[in-house]
């Protein structure tokens, strides 16, 4: 009989944050893949479980998913994780995934933690269509392309980044952003946890002094008509609020409400007295 392979998401920082179905297929498998086995070691050790661990990462991958696959083969039951969040989410995981499937192995989903997913909820923008993109290519053409994308999308746009790259994105996000608004979202579910919503000039002049996981969330690229039909819904306190999470001066927000709306900017002044 075929083993199972389990895709069992694990904490992104918090170890308190797995789910109960996680923690009693990590304890009856005979065999989990880790990532990084020294980092799972920890979460394991926490919660008193005892199973054998195998490396694998993206520079293992050919050779151990086959190792994998013959284990599973034989009937072993084996529990995939990554070093932090759902496997197969920018990792390796998605290779051994695939040829269990294609060796017509069942795979379970063991449902959790996925830090893209938690950045989006608690953004404050918009969360009814998203494209995830993950990390940017680093090949100059793939990323003018991803770029343009970006520039382009109609939707939520989810990236990735490493700390020490993230000012050169920021830079490059700069270029094709004009005033959409950009939440930068940085050790989800750690003590340090924060989002922050500044201009993006702001963020440029700061990023050295900003350290842990990232992960951006850009607002979609809104038309004239589809922002002239957004913003007519807002009052004037969300109107404000809009243009204030973009990065906008009291002065400049106030001249661009009273542009919006077809008032005259002393009128729009006199609701923002104590702003």
């Amino acid at each position: 009989m075929l083993g199972k392979l389990y895709i069992v998401a694990t904490p992104i920082g918090n170890l308190e944050d797995i789910t109960l179905r996680a923690l009693k297929i990590l304890k009856e498998i005979d065999l989990i893949a880790a990532e990084d086995t020294r980092q799972t070691l920890k979460l394991l050790n926490y919660y008193d479980i005892h199973k054998p661990l195998i490396s694998y990462h993206r520079h293992n991958e050919d050779v151990k998913s086959d190792v994998l696959i013959e284990k599973l083969k034989q009937g072993n039951n084996i529990a995939l994780v990554s070093d932090a969040g759902t496997p197969g989410i920018c990792d390796p995981g998605e290779e051994i995934i695939r040829k269990a499937i294609e060796n017509k192995i069942e795979v379970i989903p063991i449902p959790g933690a996925c830090a893209m997913i938690n950045a989006l909820v608690a953004s404050g923008i918009d969360t009814k269509e998203f494209i995830f993109l993950g990390f940017l290519p680093l090949n100059k053409k793939l990323r003018l392309q991803k770029l343009n994308e970006i520039e382009n999308s109609d939707k939520t746009i989810i990236l990735y980044e490493a700390p020490h790259k993230m000012e050169q994105t920021l830079k490059d996000l700069k270029q094709i952003l004009n005033n959409r608004r950009i939440v930068l979202a940085r050790e989800i579910t750690k003590i340090h946890e924060e989002f922050i919503r500044k201009d993006i000039n702001e963020l440029i002049e700061n990023i050295e002094n900003i350290k842990g996981e990232m992960i951006l969330i850009i607002e979609r690229n809104l038309d004239k008509k589809e922002e002239e039909k957004f913003l007519n819904k807002l009052t004037l306190e969300e109107h404000y609020e809009y243009y204030k999470n973009i990065g906008l001066t009291k002065k400049e927000i106030i001249k661009k409400i009273a542009k919006d709306r077809n008032l005259n900017k002393n009128e729009v002044y006199m609701n923002f007295l104590d702003k």
